[in-house]
C-alpha cells in the first residue's frame, strides 16, 4: 500500500499556507469543491512539486438503500484522472433517502448520517462498495462517520461491522480517529475496542480533527483544535499499526499558519508515541490486531434477497431523514433528545453551506438572514443540494410576502432572477442599463 507521509485537508482558504507549510507530502481535497477543468492554480502547482492530492467525495452515500448514482461515480472517477490520484475516498454513510422505493418525495440530509449496523444494512452496502469500485480508476477506501444518534437493534460494533466490509469487498478503510473518539463520548463505543477489531492492514490512511463537547454532546465541528483524547486514540492506532497517511482536517475558522504547522507536529509526536510502543510489544509477547470475523451467512445467500432488503433499508432510512428534516414523527427505538439534537445540528449546518454557496444573501438580508432561513427549513426540507435550496429559499421568501423592505425585497428579486432561469440574464449593456435603472426606482 503506497506510503502517504503526513498531510493536510486542502480548502481555498489556506490554500497559500498549505503551499509554504513545510513537511507536507500530500492534500486531500474535497471532490465535489473540485471542477476537473479548472483545476485551482494552488493545487496545479502542489501537483508540479510531486505532492499527492486525494479527492474525497461527500455525496456519493455508499451507505443508502439505492445502488451508486452513475452520474456521481462518473465525476468522481473524473476528478480522480485530472488530480491524477492514487486513490479516492469516501464515507460509510447514507445522505439521502426517498424516491422510488419508498414511493415518497426525496430528501436530502446534507450531512453524512450512519447507517445502522445490521446484516441488511451491511449486504447493501457491500454491493454499493463494489458498484463503485467497479466504476472507479483508482482503489477507494471509504471512512468510518461521526454520529449524534445511534440505531435501535444494531447487531455489530463499529469494528466488526468495518472488518466485514473490508473482508467482503477488499475495500480500503479510511479511518477517522476524531470520529471514534465523537462515537464515545454519543454513544459509549471503546476506540480501543473499535481498533482492536479492525484489520488493520485495510488503512489506507487516517484522518485527525477537532471538535467540541458542549452538554454531553461531542460536536465534530472541523473548526477547532485537535484535543488530547483524540491525539490518545491516534497514539493507540499507531501503537498497533504505522498507518500509510496521517492528514489533518480542518474546514471553519482556520487559525494562523503556525498553528495549524503546532497541530501536525502534535500529530507527528502521537505517532511517534504510539510507534515506540509498538516497537517495545514487537520485543515481547505479540499484540493481537485483528478480532477473528464475527460468523455470517455467506453473502450469496444475502445477495439473492437484495431487491427486497434495499426496500426495507429505504424505509427504516426515509423514516429517520423526515423525522430529522421534515418533523415526521420520531421512528420507534431512537432516542429523541439526540434525534433533537441532530436536527437542530442539520438545519444550522444547512443555514451556513447555503450562506456560503450563496453569500449574497446574508448581504442582502443583513442580520435576519439565519432567522429566516431556520424557520424556512422546518418546513422545507432540502431536496436537490444546496445550490437549487438557497434558491428556492429565496423563491419562498418573495412569493409568501414576508420581506417589509422593498429595497431587501427588491434586491433579493434580482438575485432569484439572475439565478433562477435556464441561462443567465442578458450582459448587454442596454438591458444591464434598463435594470439598474429599474433597481434605482425601486429603491425610491
Amino acid at each position: 500500500m503506497e506510503r502517504l507521509g503526513t498531510g493536510i485537508g486542502w480548502r481555498p482558504e489556506i490554500a497559500d499556507a498549505v503551499e509554504r507549510m513545510p513537511g507536507i507530502d500530500w492534500v486531500e481535497a474535497v471532490a465535489e469543491n473540485i471542477c476537473p477543468g479548472h483545476l485551482p492554480e494552488s493545487l496545479v502547482r502542489l501537483r508540479e512539486r510531486g505532492v499527492t492530492v486525494v479527492p474525497h467525495g461527500v455525496s456519493l452515500g455508499l451507505g443508502g438503500a439505492e445502488r451508486p448514482d452513475a452520474g456521481r461515480l462518473a465525476a468522481l472517477a473524473e476528478r480522480v484522472e485530472a488530480l491524477g490520484s492514487p486513490l479516492v475516498t469516501e464515507h460509510i454513510a447514507f445522505v439521502r433517502a426517498g424516491g422510488s422505493l419508498t414511493a415518497s418525495p426525496r430528501l436530502e440530509a446534507g450531512h453524512l448520517l450512519p447507517v445502522p449496523r445490521t446484516r441488511d444494512a451491511l449486504d447493501v452496502l457491500c454491493e454499493n462498495v463494489r458498484v463503485a469500485q467497479d466504476a472507479l480508476p483508482v482503489p477507494l477506501a471509504v471512512e468510518n462517520i461521526a454520529a449524534l444518534i445511534a440505531w435501535p437493534g444494531e447487531e455489530m460494533t463499529e469494528g466488526q461491522f468495518l472488518y466485514e466490509l473490508a473482508d467482503r469487498t477488499g475495500v480500503r478503510l479510511l479511518i477517522d480517529v476524531a470520529n471514534l473518539h465523537t462515537n464515545h463520548v454519543n454513544r459509549g463505543e471503546d476506540p480501543a475496542e473499535a481498533l482492536a477489531e479492525l484489520p488493520l492492514e485495510a488503512i489506507a490512511y487516517v484522518h485527525v480533527a477537532g471538535g467540541f463537547e458542549r452538554d454531553g454532546v461531542w460536536h465534530d465541528s472541523h473548526a477547532h483544535p485537535v484535543p488530547q483524547p483524540v491525539l490518545d486514540v491516534l497514539t493507540d492506532l499507531a501503537s498497533r499499526v504505522s498507518p500509510p497517511g496521517v492528514l489533518l482536517e480542518r474546514d471553519e475558522n482556520f487559525p494562523e499558519p503556525a498553528e495549524l504547522e503546532r497541530e501536525l507536529g502534535s500529530i507527528r509526536g502521537a505517532l511517534e508515541k504510539g510507534a515506540a510502543e509498538r516497537a517495545a510489544t514487537a520485543e515481547g509477547v505479540s499484540r493481537e490486531t485483528t478480532a477473528p470475523v464475527p460468523e455470517h451467512s455467506p453473502a450469496s445467500e444475502h445477495l439473492a434477497e437484495l431487491a427486497p432488503t434495499r426496500q426495507r433499508l429505504a424505509l427504516a432510512q426515509a423514516a429517520l431523514l423526515s423525522a430529522l428534516v421534515a418533523g415526521t414523527p420520531v421512528p420507534e427505538g431512537f432516542d429523541r433528545v439526540r434525534l433533537g439534537v441532530q436536527a437542530r445540528a442539520l438545519a444550522g449546518k444547512r443555514a451556513d453551506v447555503v450562506a456560503k454557496v450563496a453569500p449574497e444573501l446574508p448581504v442582502i438580508l443583513g442580520d435576519g438572514y439565519r432567522r429566516a432561513f431556520l424557520a424556512y427549513s422546518h418546513g422545507h426540507p432540502m431536496t436537490d443540494g444546496y445550490r437549487r435550496d438557497a434558491l428556492d429559499f429565496a423563491g419562498h421568501l418573495l412569493t409568501e410576502g414576508r420581506l417589509e423592505d422593498a429595497r431587501v425585497r427588491a434586491e433579493l428579486r434580482e438575485w432569484w432572477l439572475e439565478r433562477s432561469g435556464p441561462k443567465p440574464r442578458s450582459r448587454r449593456p442596454g438591458v444591464r442599463l434598463a435594470r439598474a435603472t429599474r433597481r434605482v426606482l425601486l429603491r425610491r
